[in-house]
């Protein structure tokens, strides 16, 4: 069947209409025809302004930079959080002092070109102190994410996917755990495995390169490991118990791909935002905890700087020398703020339900 009537020349759309009704009104004609390209005109301007331009096709990834980009107080967070890795890592290098230098002469000194931030009782650099402690709450916060998130996200997927009665026990025991008081749980094991660390890195030559994180860091990262992974965990499970049922799912299993593969390729894969988001979040809460040990006496040992060491020992000059409490104290403040911000924003952007 060919599309001219009268040497008329008709558009495409015109064509297939013609088509589809005289195939609807010659039901036993076959559905087959021929188009002729000299007899097909080019859309003009208007035409095409009156069909509907569809949104330029974009991965996870790239919308979720750009609508971060947007969020101004999350880019200021980001600089901010970059701004105090390089403070942290990059600050003790390029300082003529070390943290647990003293400067004879120079004790109890305000604020100065050659000490910003002054020095403290032992005349050490309060400004060289704040780095070194910034990058001990660093380390432990991305560490402790780090330690959650792999111990979380493995045993939330495999609770998710497995048969409802293994997955009712190991629930059960993330209850338990959960119901667990944070804080004399955390001291609690800061001081029964500081003893045993302690023997532990002193005896074996194994360790003796990483003495110098000492048995309270270490202690820290137990804390971490065995209380702090439950959240990470629940919400796992829930993007699995979501995803499980999904058509790549099933085709994966019907290709005869094992559970171990799914899990990694499949499951995980597709729950990274929610993942990120709970690993960024945890971030300032083990800097908190760090924080918090350090200015009871269970964190990091002296001479070692800690922020919350820091708070602590401004306490006792707090009237006569109020800045060393205000600097370390304001820094612990920025920082989790930061990662609050940031991962409230990522929490947004990774969001499709905030996709307008």
């Amino acid at each position: 069947m060919n599309i001219s009537k009268n040497d008329r020349s008709y558009t495409i759309d015109k064509a297939v209409t013609e088509i589809s009704s005289d195939v609807y009104k010659s039901p036993k004609r076959p559905f087959s025809f021929q188009l002729d390209p000299a007899r097909i005109e080019l859309a003009t301007a208007d035409e095409k302004q009156e069909l509907v331009i569809m949104r330029e096709s974009t991965s996870l990834w790239k919308d979720a930079w750009r609508r971060f980009r947007r969020n101004h107080f999350a880019m200021i967070a980001l600089a901010f959080i970059i701004f105090m890795f390089l403070f942290a890592f990059l600050g003790p290098v390029l300082s003529p002092y070390s943290y647990d230098q003293q400067i004879r002469g120079s004790e109890n000194m305000m604020p100065s070109f050659e000490h910003p931030f002054g020095t403290d009782k032992f005349g050490r650099d309060i400004m060289v102190r704040i780095m070194d402690g910034t990058q001990v709450s660093l380390v432990i916060g991305v560490l402790a994410a780090f330690v959650t998130l792999i111990i979380g996200s493995i045993y939330g997927a495999i609770s998710g996917l497995a048969s409802p009665r293994v997955d009712n026990i190991m629930m059960r025991i993330v209850e338990i755990i959960y119901s667990m008081p944070d804080t004399l749980i955390v001291i609690l094991l800061s001081i029964a495995l500081k003893a045993p660390l302690d023997n532990l890195l002193n005896s074996y030559y194994i360790f003796e390169g990483i003495d110098m994180i000492g048995a309270p860091l270490l202690s820290m990262f137990f804390v971490f490991a065995f209380l702090y992974w439950v959240t990470m965990a629940r919400i796992v499970r829930g993007q699995v118990l979501a995803l499980k049922e999904q058509e790549f799912v099933l085709a994966a299993y019907a290709m005869g791909a094992g559970k171990g593969r799914i899990i990694r390729k499949h499951l995980l894969l597709n729950s990274m935002g929610p993942i990120i988001v709970t690993a960024t979040l945890q971030i300032p809460s083990a800097i908190f905890v760090e924080s918090f040990l350090s200015f009871i006496g269970l964190g990091i040992s002296a001479p070692k700087a800690s922020l919350g060491s820091m708070v602590n020992d401004a306490l006792n000059g707090i009237y006569t020398y109020p800045l060393r409490l205000v600097f370390p104290a304001v820094t612990i403040a920025l920082i989790i703020l930061a990662f609050n911000t940031l991962g409230d924003a990522l929490r947004d952007v990774l969001d499709p339900r905030m996709k307008k």
